[in-house]
């Protein structure tokens, strides 16, 4: 195809993970190939984890020294591509190593800003207070080195702005198919697996169990609506899951809580359409992925107040503060109000990954003629 663009997706975490930045690198990938550009996911190697797609270069990584399932790249790459753009997903070694390459070949460097970092140093064994300042210096310089900083909602980019960054940002949510999951339907049998009756209220979280996510407040909040049959289903996985479960205990709902684990992308759907209320207790993100999904499923949301959650809500769902007494109220309101699925719905559309793909698109070929210039400067650092 002429003027076909080959792009490298380099990020720090891909399948067999399952995230929201995953979700949002495929349902890019995807766009680009249907517009028959070439995608790239460069990626570190999974042990034990083979997808057989020539689509993605697995790089050599090392164990982490936590219990994680997340690995450290070593910096090399082992078959040399010839992109035209390279759009990073993360400022850490994979991310430089996406740098380095566009500096290399001369090629425009996107940097999507997915995560603020500033808010996950808890997990590194550091006074905190340094840690949050070390994250924010680590993104100010990797978006300062890149031509093109993508931001999923306008107070990122606002946040951005106040930590110095100097490049051009553009305001382009991450897309799913909402097709896909205005198609769940709610499912007495999948309730029933979780042990809920007909005339029982199902609460639904999704998302990975990290300290970050705040679910123990949901839990907390759910604690205090003991005179209403509920339970409450929490969907994922992660590091904190077992601190949460001791946290039911204590609450004393554990009888009425149910870890769910993970489930299979295609079955989430389902999951929000089936529920009675969703609860996002979450103010660390940049959007939150599962929201744009539990609209799209017609889902009745809860939401803690954040600029960010208030911008993806687009005025559909309640918003609550970030105290377990405010989100129980307005989960008590939701369950005992009308459904605001078409509402739901009709904001959901804003995420269309095929729009909001083909904006990535366009604002790759508008750096396209920058390129023979060079890119930005890049830190001796990154390589």
């Amino acid at each position: 195809m002429v003027n076909a663009l080959r792009v490298g997706l380099f990020t720090e975490c891909y399948r067999p993970i399952q995230n929201g930045i995953v979700a949002s690198i495929d349902a890019l990938a995807e766009v680009l190939r249907e517009h028959r550009h070439d995608a790239t996911v460069v990626t570190p190697n999974m042990p034990g984890y083979d997808d057989r797609d020539s689509r993605v270069v697995r790089v050599p990584s090392l164990p982490l020294p936590t219990a994680t399932a997340y690995r450290l790249t070593v910096p090399y790459l082992p078959a040399q591509r010839a992109f035209s753009i390279v759009h990073v997903h993360s400022p850490f070694v994979t991310g430089w190593l996406g740098a380095r390459e566009a500096r290399r070949t001369c090629v425009p460097l996107v940097f999507t800003y997915h995560t603020q970092l500033e808010e996950y140093a808890h997990y590194f064994p550091f006074e905190e207070r340094a840690t949050r300042a070390a994250a924010t210096r680590l993104t100010r310089t990797f978006a300062n080195a890149a031509d093109l900083v993508i931001v999923p909602t306008e107070p990122m980019e606002r946040r951005l702005r106040s930590f110095g960054v100097r490049s051009r940002i553009a305001i382009v949510p991450s897309g799913i198919d909402v097709a896909q999951f205005a198609c769940g339907r709610r499912s007495e049998a999948l309730r029933a697996r979780f042990g809920i009756a007909r005339d029982e209220k199902m609460i639904v979280t999704v998302g990975r169990l990290g300290r970050e996510k705040n679910v123990e407040l949901a839990l907390e909040a759910f604690a205090s609506l003991a005179d209403v049959r509920a339970t409450f289903v929490i969907v994922g996985d992660g590091p904190h899951r077992e601190s949460l479960e001791r946290s039911a205990q204590q609450l004393g709902v554990a009888d009425r809580t149910v870890f769910a684990r993970e489930f299979p992308r295609e079955a989430l759907p389902d999951a929000y359409a089936s529920s009675d209320a969703f609860v996002f207790a979450s103010a660390s993100e940049t959007q939150g992925l599962v929201l744009v999904e539990a609209l799209a499923a017609g889902a009745s949301i809860v939401a803690v107040d954040t600029p960010q959650t208030r911008d993806v809500l687009g005025g559909a769902g309640r918003i609550a503060r970030a105290d377990a007494t405010s989100i129980a109220e307005a989960l008590r309101a939701v369950l005992a109000g009308p459904s605001n699925a078409d509402a739901a719905k009709s904001v959901a559309r804003r995420f269309e990954r095929r729009d909001l793909g083909e904006r990535v698109i366009d604002l790759y070929r508008s750096l396209i003629p920058a390129a023979a210039s060079g890119i930005a400067g890049i830190p001796a650092a990154a390589g």
